[in-house]
């Protein structure tokens, strides 16, 4: 498959199944990989991930839904619930970290930069989760992006014994594709895309 038929087919799926096409370990290795060698700023590796299969993937998406039921109003809590079972539903989740000691760091030792190196962290992450992403979706593997931070990190860091450094960045559901993404529409690309000589 080609890189722009990839990034073509890197899509946002919400309907998630939980019997993937490939093994948990393929899965594992795939997201190790991209740890390994997505790019980071001074090489810094600051990405941490962790992979939840089975029990754990299920009781973060638990947690998350009753985190979300103490403040979302009742009347409005059914379409939330419903949008946390679907990430349920699928078969893992990929969580994103970024070790703050490690930025914290790089600010001492290369102060001229030191306000740019938040900034470099969180732009390595995203290229990791648009490489795992990506990945997922070359073995058929459906995948969605989703940022509840605030509303889980400090109980995600209690039940999975997460290192106090590292700074949650998104959660990654995963699983079989059990509803295609719909058509997507795009902006006129000449209000994006400029080539100058």
């Amino acid at each position: 498959m080609s890189f722009s038929t990839l990034i073509e087919q890197r899509r946002t799926i919400y309907d998630l199944g939980p019997v993937l096409p490939t093994s948990e370990r393929s899965v594992e290795q795939l997201v190790q990989h991209a740890v390994k060698h997505t790019p980071a700023a001074f090489n810094s590796q600051s990405a941490r991930v962790i992979i939840l299969f089975g029990e754990a993937h299920h009781k973060l998406w638990a947690l998350t839904k009753e985190n979300l039921r103490a403040i979302v109003p009742p009347d409005r809590f059914g379409s939330t619930e419903d949008k946390i079972s679907s990430f349920g539903a699928g078969a893992g989740t990929v969580l994103f970290f970024e070790d703050q000691s490690v930025v914290d760091d790089l600010m001492k030792k290369f102060a001229l930069y030191a306000p740019n190196f938040p900034i470099w962290s969180q732009q390595s992450s995203g290229m990791l989760q648009y490489v795992v992403w990506t990945g997922l979706a070359n073995i058929n593997i459906g995948a969605s992006l989703q940022h509840y931070n605030e509303v889980i990190e400090s109980d995600i860091a209690k039940v999975f014994d997460v290192p106090s450094t590292w700074k949650l960045i998104a959660q990654m559901p995963f699983g079989s594709i059990e509803t295609p993404a719909g058509d997507k529409q795009f902006n006129p690309i000449e209000d994006r895309f400029q080539v100058l000589r």
